[in-house]
């Protein structure tokens, strides 16, 4: 069994992180919003975009400053196809491993560079503190995390175990999290394509994270 929860438990988002935002409200239009972590990436980044664009889909990818640095020109044409940016950290650090002045300092040096009040913690691990004390810093900080994993960073699984962990669980309101990673491009870029042809067929609308 992996160590993951495909679909996030109720008790987690309503009870012990309520601050923060799991899914979105169902709409009329039934929206679902993908998402990916770790990015830029010189492969799979672009990759993504061009699957995106293919679909007329927008997406929002929660980049770590220092990727950032390291391939400003896929960031800014992340920015430049009409998608949205969050923060990632600088250096994907696990807030339950640092202390909170330091989380919060390494939050703002990857700011610096990602002109973003989105956030999303690495791992998904953050202290109630560092919560607290980031949507405290500024009222425009909006904390996502997610109620579908896609596993695509579990090396244990297959690309197809991949797909169906989404297929199982996506429905309107739902964030999904998918990786522009080394270690996740197997079966992202085997699952995304299906995801998105799955998405269309059902007349749900592929959208961005709301930055306000």
């Amino acid at each position: 069994m992996a160590p993951y929860q495909v679909k996030t438990p109720w008790w987690l988002s309503n009870l012990l992180y309520s601050k923060l935002i799991w899914r979105m409200p169902p709409e009329d239009e039934h929206a679902v919003y993908l998402t990916f972590d770790d990015g830029p990436h010189h492969t799979a980044t672009s990759f993504i975009l061009d699957q995106l664009d293919k679909h007329n889909a927008k997406a929002t990818f929660f980049c770590i400053g220092k990727n950032v640095a390291a391939h400003p020109a896929i960031y800014q044409q992340i920015l430049d196809n009409g998608h949205t940016a969050g923060n990632h950290t600088h250096n994907h650090l696990n807030g339950w491993h640092t202390k909170t002045a330091g989380y919060l300092k390494n939050i703002v040096k990857a700011g610096q560079l990602i002109d973003s009040h989105l956030f999303r913690p690495p791992y998904g691990r953050v202290k109630r503190s560092q919560a607290n004390r980031l949507l405290a810093s500024h009222k425009g900080w909006k904390i996502y995390m997610w109620d579908v994993l896609s596993g695509d960073f579990d090396t244990s699984i297959s690309p197809a175990k991949c797909l169906q962990n989404v297929l199982n669980n996506i429905e309107p309101g739902s964030i999904v999290v998918f990786h522009d990673s080394d270690k996740a491009w197997e079966r992202m870029s085997y699952a995304l394509p299906h995801v998105l042809e799955y998405c269309t067929k059902q007349n749900w609308k592929l959208k961005a994270l709301p930055k306000g």
